[in-house]
């Protein structure tokens, strides 16, 4: 079963993922499988939380089911449950449903009205498009 499926099937959803858990995931797909201690190192400079706020932040994200630990040694070693890809993904499909109706071309139309976008986004944005045509 996957993360998302895992999810669904709980009641829960990544968009229940806080701002600065989101910190410390980003953080544990960087380091493949790290310590806490080494999750703490790669956050010090990027936030002022202190390591025990960054352990609560792993345990949190263990009991959400994104991570998994283990001890196989001194100290707690993290894996994610899921890719950085899937994470977005559900994030952008919980965005998308809550504030547009699921509905992606007035989310566009909200984005281009703040946004003015460069030939090579547009251009990106064509393939993307042109990709997905039936």
């Amino acid at each position: 079963m996957s993360f998302a499926t895992k999810l669904k099937s709980e009641g829960k959803g990544l968009s229940r993922i806080s701002d600065a858990e989101w910190t410390v995931l980003k953080a544990v797909w960087q380091l493949k499988i790290p310590t806490a201690r080494e999750v703490v190192e790669q956050l010090k400079d990027e936030s002022q939380w202190k390591p025990k706020t960054i352990h609560t932040l792993l345990s949190r994200l263990v009991q959400k089911g994104a991570l998994t630990t283990e001890k196989p040694g001194r100290e707690y070693v993290f894996k994610p449950l899921v890719t950085e890809r899937e994470c977005r993904q559900s994030a952008s499909r919980s965005f998308l449903e809550k504030v547009f109706d699921g509905e992606i071309a007035p989310f566009l139309a909200c984005f281009l009205e703040r946004k003015k976008l460069t030939r090579k986004e547009i251009d990106e944005l064509k393939s993307i498009l042109e990709g997905r045509t039936p």
